[in-house]
C-alpha cells in the first residue's frame, strides 16, 4: 500500500506511458477526495510511531473507523461528505495514508521562527472577518472567489477535489476545480520571471518519470500559511505509480517562517468520472454581501444599545 512506503522507495518497474514527443504522460483527471478526513499532522494516538511501523491491518482498521465516524453523514446520505448542496461520494477506507506530513519524521510541521511569530502577531492585530468586517478586504481570497493559493488548491476539502493535468511540448498545465485556478509550468529551463502571482512562478523538469516543479515569487496575501513571499520556495514531485496513481510530495521551505523545511504527501487517484465541473464561484454567492450587510446591522444594533 502506498501509505506504508515513500514514493522514492517504490520500485518503478511498471511502464509509464509516453507523449508523442517523448515525455512521461501524466495527463488525465485525478482526485484526492478520499483523503478529505486525513489529519495533516500525525495524530496523538500515533506519537512515537512511523507510518512504515504501522501494519496494513491497523491502517485498514483506522481508515474504516474514520469512515464510520463521520458525524451526521451516514444518517443523511451514506458515503457522502460535505454540505448537502455539493456532496461528493467518498470512501475514506480508500485513503492513501494516516496523516500527510512525512518530514520531519515526527509527522509535525516545524515550529515558527521568532520572525514569523512577530509577523503573525501583526496580522492577528488587524480586524478579522469573524470579529469585524469593515470591507471586502477583510474577507479571505477564497471567500472572494480569487484563489485558494498553492498548494492549498490541491489539498482535499468538502468540494472541488478534481484536478486535470494537460501536457504539450515543453509545458505541463494543472487545472484545479476550485475557483478554476490553472498553473502553466514551463519545462525548458528558463529562469523565474520577476513577476509575483497567487500561485507563484513555476518551473518544471522531468527526472526519469517524475515531474519536479519548483515554485517561487509568491504574493504576500496568498503565500502559504502566512509565509514570507520573498523566501518561500515550494518543490513538488508527481511520481507515477502502478495503476495510474500519482504520489504528490510537497516540500515547503522558508527559513524566515519555519525552523526547517517540511514535506507532506498524498496520493492523486485517476478517476475519469471526476471531470472538472464549472465552479461558478460568484453565481448565486451572496456570502460577501450578506457578511458585510450583517456587520453593518450588528453595528447599528450596538449603536442603539450603547454597546
Amino acid at each position: 500500500m502506498a501509505l506504508l512506503q515513500s514514493a522514492s522507495a517504490l520500485a518503478q518497474t511498471h511502464a509509464v506511458r509516453r507523449t508523442p514527443w517523448g515525455d512521461p504522460d501524466l495527463q488525465g483527471t485525478y482526485t484526492n477526495k478520499n483523503e478529505v478526513s486525513t489529519p495533516f499532522e500525525r495524530p496523538a494516538a500515533f506519537e512515537g510511531r512511523r507510518i512504515e511501523d504501522i501494519s496494513p491491518a491497523e491502517v485498514a482498521a483506522v481508515l474504516k473507523k474514520r469512515d464510520d465516524d463521520r458525524p451526521g453523514v451516514q444518517a443523511v446520505a451514506p458515503g457522502r461528505v460535505g454540505p448537502i448542496e455539493w456532496q461528493s461520494q467518498v470512501d475514506l477506507t480508500k485513503g492513501s495514508r494516516l496523516w500527510f506530513v512525512t518530514s520531519p519524521r515526527d509527522g509535525h510541521i516545524p515550529p515558527l521562527t521568532a520572525e514569523a511569530r512577530t509577523r503573525a502577531a501583526g496580522r492577528l492585530g488587524t480586524p478579522r472577518a469573524e470579529e469585524r468586517v469593515d470591507s471586502w478586504v477583510d474577507l479571505s481570497l477564497s471567500a472572494r472567489c480569487i484563489t485558494e493559493g498553492l498548494p492549498a488548491s490541491m489539498i482535499p476539502g468538502t468540494s472541488g477535489n478534481s484536478y486535470e493535468i494537460v501536457q504539450g511540448p515543453g509545458y505541463v498545465a494543472i487545472r484545479y476545480e476550485r475557483i478554476h485556478d490553472v498553473r502553466i509550468i514551463p519545462l525548458d529551463g528558463r529562469p523565474h520571471a520577476n513577476v509575483r502571482a497567487h500561485l507563484g512562478d513555476a518551473r518544471g523538469r522531468f527526472q526519469k518519470d517524475t515531474l519536479v516543479v519548483e515554485t517561487t515569487h509568491f504574493r504576500d496575501e496568498s503565500a502559504y500559511r502566512g509565509a514570507n513571499p520573498d523566501r518561500l520556495r515550494i518543490v513538488e514531485t508527481f511520481s507515477p505509480q502502478p495503476h495510474g496513481t500519482l504520489i504528490w510530495n510537497v516540500t515547503v521551505d522558508d527559513p524566515t517562517t519555519w525552523t526547517g523545511p517540511w514535506t507532506f504527501s498524498m496520493a492523486l487517484s485517476p478517476d475519469a468520472e471526476e471531470q472538472i465541473l464549472e465552479y461558478a464561484c460568484h453565481e448565486g454567492n451572496r456570502a460577501m454581501a450578506n457578511t458585510l450587510s450583517a456587520a453593518r446591522a450588528q453595528e447599528s444594533i450596538g449603536q442603539r444599545t450603547g454597546r
